[in-house]
């Protein structure tokens, strides 16, 4: 199928930021785990790709205080402009085309970003080069394709629809050069550009307040391009809102996998 130009989920339209509220609150403890399990502290520097939102930049920028500094990056920054102050500082920036803003970091982290990088190749060899040697690379992403489901107990006609809708979804992405399946690959490829001590594991929300949020925005943000692709008609995406605000349906995410490891 032929690939589709430009980002899906646009941080400049409303429904972005109840994503990013989403996000939050479902893989922000995991994030946080593994970077207090680094030792992170006064003085680190790090760098935030892809930072959308502004909770784990605003968290990096307590744990590294005033002697600290986090560069927070992103294609789109209009979610993350808040953030900037000392020691945080925000630039636009494409983590796939653009050298890197800065060397010496002790930490680089990205989350739910280099799915959608066309060049994660690149993007990736980016962010290993500006860490210090012995600093720490901390990639977390979804693997779609490792569990498709919106609803993985398919037990009526509402899980049957949402799970279609899904389905609509992923193809959206596919189509504009997401890697479904990227989550998976991240420890050999953490290997293979050079990383040592690589480890990782994963986070799958199956139902939680959060999953409903998340599956309500992002279905509103979607919506036109859903119909405009034929995945759905404007009355399916109705019901399947309806459905998810009556609460009846456990909602899942796609797995997110979270690997690190060590600069030589």
């Amino acid at each position: 199928m032929k690939r589709t130009d430009g980002y899906l989920l646009d941080n400049r339209q409303t429904e972005a930021g109840e994503r990013f509220d989403a996000f939050a609150a479902l893989f922000d403890p995991t994030t946080f785990r593994h970077l207090e399990g680094f030792g992170i502290g006064p003085g680190w520097r790090c760098w935030e790709v892809g930072a959308g939102g502004t909770s784990v930049v605003s968290w990096l920028a307590k744990k590294v205080g005033p002697t600290g500094r986090v560069v927070a990056t992103d294609i789109d920054t209009s979610r993350v402009a808040a953030a900037a102050r000392p020691p945080v500082q925000v630039r636009v920036h494409d983590v796939g085309a653009d050298e890197p803003p800065g060397e010496g970091f002790d930490l680089v982290h990205a989350r739910l970003v280099l799915v959608h990088v066309p060049d994660r190749e690149n993007a990736l060899r980016s962010m290993v080069g500006a860490l210090r040697p012995g600093g720490r690379l901390l990639v977390e992403d979804a693997d779609p394709a490792l569990q498709p489901l919106l609803c993985p107990d398919e037990h009526g006609p509402e899980q049957q629809l949402a799970n279609r809708l899904r389905q609509g979804f992923r193809q959206l992405l596919a189509d504009r050069g997401a890697d479904l399946a990227y989550g998976r690959r991240l420890p050999r490829l953490l290997r293979e550009a050079g990383l040592r001590q690589v480890e990782a594991d994963a986070y799958f929300p199956v139902t939680s307040p959060a999953c409903t949020a998340l599956e309500a925005a992002t279905v509103r943000q979607i919506r036109d391009q859903l119909v405009a692709a034929g995945h759905a008609t404007d009355q399916d995406i109705d019901r399947h809102l309806a459905n998810i605000a009556a609460g009846g349906m456990d909602l899942a995410t796609a797995p997110m996998i979270s690997a690190w490891g060590r600069k030589a």
